[in-house]
């Protein structure tokens, strides 16, 4: 935990673990139709690990906190969030149910994508014992709002021990108003509804109303409108040619983990309006590059092949 001997940042992630299967078809099947599909990928997936993924794969020591299991299904599962360099802590390692299932359907000329899961309604996960330990010499803490109790005992624990917390607000979930005022960061898409509230300008004055400081909500290709506490701003979203939308959001809050982590190991470590716009401007390149490509992992083979040429 903490800081490694080479400076690495460091981030535990908690929240949701599922098996993706992904298909890239030419398009939805409607009902009682059959197709083939002309790809096809299997990973780790959910906001938090798809989150963790990316903070590894930029460089950081990541940790995620979950429920996956001891199925066969599950064992696939740690395997692989282990060779991304996540280190899996799993608060259900007794189960023997299988784990939760993404079926996910990428249509080929869009990049867009139809999803079905059961998500975390499979697992009631209980605080750690502990938590104070999980969170000691973390530079950020990341939530995506799924198994909430366990997230709202991380969320106090981190504030406590001075991590930066972020949260993934990818949708509005039972129980989140408990949870923001112990985040520091949120970074909610255009589907993060809360109660009465509609426009993204809404969310942020409702989350700086509930005690997040720093606050910004994506909206897909566009620019990303963000607010702190001296004012607000947007930031541009670089422009690719889509293949695939499933995780970019995920790869947006990995970076930005990764990013403010890099920033609160600075001199000082005190998050400026600066820092946070360019905090999000470089997750927003990094999550671009992984929409460019089909499934979550692809973008990565691409940023290890372009390395390993030029070096």
């Amino acid at each position: 935990m903490g800081t490694t001997e080479r400076g690495r940042p460091d981030g535990l992630f908690v929240g949701l673990c599922t098996l993706d299967v992904i298909q890239l078809v030419d398009h939805v099947p409607s009902s009682n139709e059959k197709l083939t599909a002309r790809e096809q990928t299997f990973a780790a997936g959910g906001p938090a690990a798809n989150a963790a993924v990316a903070f590894s794969h930029l460089g950081g020591t990541a940790e995620l906190l979950t429920a996956i299991g001891s199925h066969p299904l599950s064992l696939g599962i740690t395997a692989d969030l282990n060779r991304m360099g996540v280190t899996v802590s799993d608060l259900a390692s007794d189960t023997v149910q299988p784990p939760a299932v993404s079926s996910i359907l990428v249509t080929a000329s869009t990049g867009d994508r139809a999803v079905a899961s059961t998500n975390a309604t499979g697992h009631r996960l209980a605080p750690p014992d502990d938590p104070d330990a999980l969170v000691a010499g973390r530079d950020v803490v990341e939530f995506d709002g799924h198994h909430m109790e366990l997230a709202m005992a991380v969320a106090r624990a981190a504030r406590a021990a001075g991590c930066t917390t972020l949260l993934d607000g990818g949708s509005w979930k039972d129980g989140t108003p408990g949870l923001l005022p112990w985040i520091d960061v949120a970074v909610c898409s255009a589907d993060f509804h809360p109660p009465g509230v509609d426009t993204p300008a809404d969310t942020l004055r409702f989350l700086s109303d509930h005690g997040v400081t720093w606050s910004a909500v994506s909206r897909g290709g566009q620019p990303i409108v963000w607010a702190g506490p001296e004012g607000g701003g947007s930031v541009e979203v670089p422009a690719v040619r889509v293949a695939d939308t499933l995780g970019a959001g995920d790869v947006l809050h990995g970076a930005l983990a990764y990013y403010l982590a890099a920033e609160a190991r600075t001199p000082g470590g005190r998050l400026t309006s600066e820092g946070f716009v360019q905090a999000l401007r470089r997750a927003a390149t990094v999550a671009s590059r992984a929409s460019a490509s089909f499934g979550t992992r692809a973008w990565m083979l691409d940023d290890d092949r372009a390395e390993a040429e030029s070096g």
